[in-house]
């Protein structure tokens, strides 16, 4: 048999968990899909799959094949595609995820172009403060800030932002400015993530570094609201750069502690494309890249 297609008839059955399953989703008897998974076990040597009267379950080595089956059939459909032509315009559904507030600032003007340069593409934006894993939520791109762990996955390095002490002007001339980390413990903070009661805070350069510990006075779980409360005259919160340039250019927040910053954290657009890549995620990479490079406020 045909070694595609039976790499095929696995996924299926594989993803599904039933051979009845994956017979109506190819369109192909019960007894096909058994024929093509013995098939494959007795070519491979291996069992695949568990069988009983109730239930289907792939085995250790039948996991860790469908994932190279996937992989495998994923490369041959971009080949195809790339084949076809370069030049193919755009089309189909296009999934990216950012941080919120990243998001909605620079992400979403390329995305509005972009949807206006490709009719044929349309796209879904999950804009988030968590970090969405792009494999198990079925991504094509991500905006990642700060440093990347290692991963299977293309990381194109776009910018860099900073991370600041700010506090409003007159939050500043009623308590005094900080000239020191270790001065923090006698101001009001405002924490920017988590609901921990404490808060450790850490300050660069890189080859003396000071870490204090505080006290939040306010918590809350999004940056903008943390913004809000810092502008109001609240407290010092820790922000990143281009998430309050409007502020500090209007006068609304002042920088502190600038001398103790750490070193800016990169920003990096990830994907998970193979080497012949689709014309809808090259083309939006593309377009981003070329944005957020030219952007004052990331480089």
């Amino acid at each position: 048999m045909d070694q595609i297609h039976l790499m095929k008839v696995l996924v299926a059955v594989g993803e599904l968990e039933s051979f009845a399953g994956a017979a109506r989703r190819l369109g192909i008897s019960p007894a096909a899909v058994t024929r093509a998974i013995s098939t494959l076990e007795e070519t491979l040597g291996v069992k695949l799959l568990l069988r009983t009267t109730r239930s289907v379950r792939l085995t250790e080595a039948g996991s860790r094949y469908l994932e190279d089956t996937r992989n495998i059939l994923a490369s041959i459909v971009e080949a195809n595609e790339a084949a076809a032509g370069v030049n193919a315009a755009p089309k189909g559904n296009l999934s990216v995820t950012a941080p919120l507030l990243f998001g909605k600032a620079f992400v979403m003007p390329c995305i509005v172009d972009y949807l206006r340069a490709y009719p044929q593409v349309d796209v879904s934006a999950y804009f988030l403060d968590r970090v969405v894993n792009l494999v198990e939520e079925g991504m094509d791109v991500a905006v990642r800030i700060g440093p990347l762990p290692d991963s299977g996955l293309k990381a194109l390095y776009v910018g860099q932002v900073r991370r600041l002490l700010c506090a409003s002007p007159e939050y500043l001339d009623r308590h005094g400015v900080p000239q020191h980390p270790s001065e923090l413990v006698q101001h009001t903070v405002i924490a920017a993530s988590g609901v921990s009661p404490r808060l450790d805070w850490k300050f660069g350069p890189a080859h003396e570094p000071i870490q204090v510990r505080l006290k939040p006075r306010l918590t809350v779980t999004s940056n903008d609201a943390a913004i809000v409360a810092a502008s109001a005259g609240l407290g010092i919160a820790r922000l990143l750069s281009y998430q309050v340039a409007g502020d500090l250019a209007a006068g609304r927040l002042q920088v502190v502690l600038e001398a103790y910053e750490e070193a800016p954290w990169p920003i990096h657009v990830l994907h998970r494309e193979s080497k012949y890549g689709s014309a809808k995620v090259r083309a939006f990479i593309d377009r981003l890249a070329q944005q957020l490079r030219a952007h004052r406020y990331l480089n």
